[in-house]
């Protein structure tokens, strides 16, 4: 695997990843019980917008770029301060991935299993969270590690209550969903109350309407897609924008969603050409 996502963060995907992730934590947190959450491909936790790798691409400039520092749009408020808390602890170039969030959001009495595959990203993110005893670094396949830590415990002890981002590459395209769909439907048979959240690009939507269907015949309660759109999807060449699969979301979180998508779809569309998308393909009971 060649990828790294030091060429990526801060892009429109992660704004839309990392504003629903703090979202969900927020929900998840509001009741008092523990919650063990997994990021399956978490990278090396924290970057720098300056170094050369985002430097390349340049990426950020149309993602966490365009996030004001004032008048940030209320539902943006929430990703927002987590931008302004890393940046005040790791300097003002400072952007934070997905483990870096969940420990952000999460509370003391919760646990986050981060697994990264490739062994230099693991040195890294096992550096930034020395220091954090909540967080378990794994330097492992993560669809793998979602077969062996689900369902989680602390000791003896059995939780109850899960959060799983699976944030794969993509190197692979549209294979990819087959090695993701098989690792849920394992998970939810091991861990079925659990919150599992899906990120993947967007360049032909219509491309992915056999995903839909793949998604929807999961065992699950119910299965959201959440995704925005910064330009025409109309080019398979590039990333036009990028979704989330959440199943088993916390109850009306499709609420929370209905003013979130939009204001990322306003604040990062291209030439006023941004969109969103919310659609229950399997409605909760």
């Amino acid at each position: 695997m060649n990828y790294r996502h030091a060429f990526h963060a801060g892009n429109h995907a992660d704004v839309l990843k990392h504003a629903v992730l703090l979202a969900l934590c927020e929900a998840l947190a509001a009741k008092p019980a523990p919650v063990f959450a997994l990021d399956t491909h978490a990278g090396r936790g924290l970057y720098r917008l300056d170094d050369a790798k985002a430097q390349r691409t340049g990426e950020a400039a149309g993602g966490v770029g365009r996030v004001p520092d004032s008048d940030v749009p209320l539902p943006l408020r929430p990703y927002a301060a987590a931008i302004a808390a890393c940046r005040a602890a790791n300097g003002p170039t400072a952007y934070p991935g997905s483990p870096w969030l969940l420990a952000h959001a999460l509370r003391a009495q919760d646990r986050i299993a981060c697994c990264e595959l490739q062994a230099d990203e693991a040195e890294a993110l096992r550096a930034n969270f020395a220091g954090d005893p909540r967080v378990a670094v794994h330097a492992r396949d993560g669809y793998a590690a979602m077969h062996a830590l689900l369902p989680p415990r602390i000791g003896n002890e059995r939780i109850g209550r899960g959060l799983v981002l699976i944030d794969p590459p993509f190197e692979a395209q549209m294979e990819e969903f087959d090695h993701a769909i098989a690792a849920l439907r394992d998970a939810l048979q091991r861990f079925p109350q659990a919150t599992y959240a899906l990120w993947y690009p967007i360049k032909l939507r219509r491309a992915l309407q056999p995903v839909y269907r793949r998604m929807a015949a999961l065992p699950a309660k119910s299965v959201l897609v959440a995704e925005t759109l910064v330009r025409p999807d109309d080019s398979p060449l590039r990333m036009n924008g990028s979704g989330l699969v959440l199943i088993n979301a916390p109850w009306k979180f499709d609420e929370r969603l209905r003013s979130l998508l939009p204001a990322i779809a306003r604040l990062l569309g291209e030439d006023g050409r941004g969109a969103w998308r919310l659609d229950w393909i399997k409605a909760p009971d």
